[in-house]
């Protein structure tokens, strides 16, 4: 993971989580966003050619700084908008804004499936496509568009979801035979427990054994 990734993202982890891969859209999008800017930007100090002075310079400082702004929220706009695939589950990240952002996590038990769909001459030629996850509990369905090799990243998250369950079922098996391995063992020691246990004196035989009862003591008499 890298450094960008590690910044924006760690704080959507839980305890023992970590990230599998990170599901952006198409950089074909993000060059789309941000080329504007990035011209506006590079036309705004080009002005300083024309006119090298100290006012022309506090202008252009000014506007480069208002297409900066500009240009990181478009960058933001990107690069947030992404499908953490980690360990434990999926967490469907949208940035709306600079004080806007939302995470709704999806677990791999609630997953009933991954399709994508790819659609278009652009979208084949350069292979990004829309992906869908099917929720079991609400049967509502989560989709991202303009995703880098959809097929690809399906396969991913199928392989990471097969993995945690895989893991789950045996982490859960253990735990049912650790329940039973002491349930066991706690009957073997009540059993030992009552066989070395001294039984109780009959006074009428002069020997241990089960006390008579007054009809059969009397008969010996």
């Amino acid at each position: 993971m890298n450094f960008l990734n590690r910044f924006f993202f760690k704080q959507h982890l839980e305890d023992d989580e970590h990230i599998v891969f990170v599901a952006h859209k198409h950089w074909r999008l993000g060059v789309q966003t941000l080329f504007l800017p990035t011209l506006l930007f590079a036309g705004v100090w080009s002005i300083l050619y024309v006119a090298p002075n100290r006012y022309m310079f506090s202008v252009v400082a000014l506007a480069a700084l208002s297409v900066l702004v500009w240009w990181i929220r478009n960058f933001l706009d990107y690069f947030l908008d992404v499908w953490l695939v980690t360990n434990k589950s999926i967490v469907d990240l949208e940035w709306h804004g600079w004080f806007h952002r939302s995470a709704t996590r999806i677990l791999y038990s609630d997953v009933e499936g991954v399709t994508y769909e790819v659609k278009g001459i652009l979208s084949m030629l350069y292979n990004y496509g829309d992906l869908t996850l099917e929720k079991v509990s609400t049967g509502t369905t989560i989709t991202m568009p303009y995703v880098h090799r959809p097929r690809r990243v399906a396969g991913l998250i199928m392989t990471t979801m097969e993995k945690y369950i895989h893991s789950k079922n045996l982490k859960d098996a253990k735990t049912v035979q650790t329940i039973l391995a002491e349930f066991v063992a706690g009957e073997m020691q009540k059993q030992a427990t009552d066989q070395t246990k001294p039984k109780p004196f009959d006074h009428a035989q002069g020997k241990q054994g089960k006390p008579k009862t007054v009809s059969t003591f009397r008969k010996s008499i």
